[in-house]
């Protein structure tokens, strides 16, 4: 892997001050409409969140996703005082990294959750063995969730190494290779999550009879699965930019990042806060509902079998 010296902006002087790197580690100056875009629709985001929250307290979705809001709101903050103050600044760049790389993982773990929640309300075929009834609901929330973290941690070391190297004229191939380890098993297993939820969509019964219109349990589980897609196209953009290298052709045009980061990150937020938000199904369970997850079996149908082996 080539190792290229970094962008030294021509209209941008280096300041020389104690915490600058010797280049921009972006490669490019930050927009400040993107920034002050990004921080404005995640604000928005983070009041509805904040709405939903108080109004039906599923805190296991909400408080995810207030806090992916949050950081993505904190992290464009960063983006814009690198362009309006110093972009060679170092704790600018590692800051608004690790705030922006790590607040999928939040909508993640939000995704997760919903996913046990569908599966113990509408259960699985018991004549028809498949992934979702291997694995139990817990199981496949704690496996992900575990995965994501220890994930992030990798990436966010490996961006942090990848800063010092450059702004110390060494090379960051090592460090950059820390980094796409991290982001290439994490790919791996949100695409085995992706997997898992298209096979809950098209075996579950009483999920598959329902029409596809809005305010629908199928619409929803659409709706879910889009967001979940859209925080997978971010998580391959970020695979493939480090798969390039330090300073590779996606890494130093902002134009991909606003395209596969920010914009995908924003509407899944969006969806997960509208369409896709579990409102009808963190609640209370209907009469019926408690019934089958008592029985354990109705009509063919295996209800929450994993919680239900665990609570026994």
């Amino acid at each position: 892997m080539s190792y290229h010296k970094g962008y030294i902006s021509p209209t941008r002087p280096n300041p020389h001050g104690p915490n600058d790197a010797s280049i921009i580690i972006y490669g490019y100056i930050p927009s400040a409409i993107l920034s002050i875009l990004g921080l404005t629709l995640f604000t928005l985001a983070f009041l509805l969140h904040g709405y939903h929250l108080l109004r039906h307290r599923l805190y296991a979705f909400s408080l995810p996703v207030l806090t992916a809001c949050l950081m993505e709101t904190i992290g464009y903050i960063f983006r814009l005082l690198a362009e309006r103050k110093d972009p060679y600044r170092i704790n600018y760049f590692i800051i608004q990294y690790f705030l922006i790389v790590t607040a999928p993982v939040c909508l993640s773990a939000a995704i997760y959750y919903t996913l046990t929640l569908l599966v113990r309300r509408f259960g699985v075929p018991a004549h028809k063995p498949s992934l979702i009834t291997i694995f139990r609901p817990r199981l496949i929330l704690w496996t992900f969730i575990s995965a994501d973290f220890l994930c992030t941690i990798v990436q966010v070391t490996g961006a942090s190494l990848i800063g010092k190297r450059t702004s110390d004229h060494k090379d960051p191939a090592a460090a950059n290779n820390i980094l796409l380890a991290g982001l290439a098993v994490q790919t791996l297993f949100f695409a085995v999550f992706l997997v898992l939820l298209a096979v809950f969509y098209h075996t579950a019964p009483n999920l598959s009879k329902t029409k596809l219109r809005p305010g629908t349990p199928r619409f929803f589980v659409t709706a879910l699965s889009a967001a979940a897609v859209l925080v997978f196209v971010r998580t391959v953009f970020r695979l493939v930019e480090t798969a390039q290298g330090v300073f590779g052709y996606l890494s130093v045009h902002e134009a991909f990042f606003g395209t596969l980061e920010f914009a995908p990150v924003v509407v899944a937020v969006g969806l997960l806060g509208t369409v896709a938000f579990p409102a009808g199904f963190g609640g209370r369970m209907s009469r019926g509902d408690e019934e089958k997850r008592r029985g354990g079996r109705k009509d063919g149908v295996l209800v929450g079998q994993g919680e239900e082996e665990g609570e026994k």
